[in-house]
């Protein structure tokens, strides 16, 4: 298996050129159409730890929804973007500080008038949305340290969609099913020996093809971080933070 070509890969500098979370704030003031797409992708990746926190802080299934909806409609507006300075840096510190806000000041005025009949501004699968918030177990997390942990997690599963789709597109689907388990060094993954067998390789070539794998969820991880905060020199820390939200 050969690795991808380093130099179809950007720089880490190059990922901030049109990144989405920078776009949006140099772009605030005006009604830049990049900047309104780049918003619109972000609260479509985002939703899930925003329903996540109006579900740890008592609102119902369906008010959960409402306020996701009628937070993203008053986003969108551009309302909230006057609030949004560069220094401020996270796109995810930003948008959990907006929330409160809106839950504070608009949310019972909004919600008393509108009951049900929010517009739909983002796909919300609330069936889905409630599968996964039972199957955490978190109801002793504090709110703030449970949206941390749905947005490392969102980052985290759209890391490994993108790796996929790639093993997908160059023919190696089969492949990266028998290494993804590898990539966390998960105790149930298959030995090295097993998937040599499996795919007719050396089991060289597979412990090479798991460091490329590895190599590659890394670059991707960073390049998803990096759509959210607003300078380079953020995404480690961004990083280390979202792997401390799943700390004790």
């Amino acid at each position: 298996m050969n690795a991808p070509s380093s130099t179809t890969r950007p720089e880490p500098g190059a990922w901030f050129v049109t990144t989405h979370w920078s776009v949006v704030l140099s772009a605030q003031d005006n009604s830049s159409a990049a900047a309104s797409a780049a918003l619109e992708t972000l609260c479509q990746t985002y939703w899930y730890p925003l329903y996540g926190y109006a579900r740890r802080c008592g609102h119902s299934p369906t008010d959960a929804e409402d306020l996701t909806q009628g937070f993203f409609a008053q986003l969108l507006s551009k309302d909230y973007l006057k609030a949004a300075a560069r220094e401020k840096g996270k796109f995810r510190t930003f948008l959990l500080t907006a929330l409160k806000r809106f839950m504070a000041n608009e949310w019972d005025r909004q919600h008393a008038r509108k009951r049900g009949g929010f517009a739909q501004i983002v796909p919300i699968d609330e069936e889905l949305a409630e599968s996964r918030f039972a199957s955490e177990g978190s109801h002793n997390v504090p709110p703030d340290i449970l949206f941390d942990r749905h947005w490392a997690g969102t980052l985290l599963q759209r890391t490994l969609g993108q790796l996929e789709q790639e093993y997908q597109a160059t023919g190696r689907a089969r492949l990266f099913g028998l290494l993804r388990s590898c990539l966390a060094r998960d105790d149930s993954a298959l030995s090295y020996t097993e998937i040599a067998v499996r795919t007719n390789l050396t089991e060289a070539a597979v412990k090479m093809a798991v460091y490329r794998m590895r190599g590659r969820y890394r670059e991707i991880l960073r390049e998803e971080i990096a759509q959210t905060v607003s300078s380079p020199g953020e995404v480690e820390e961004e990083l280390q933070h979202l792997f401390d939200a799943f700390g004790p």
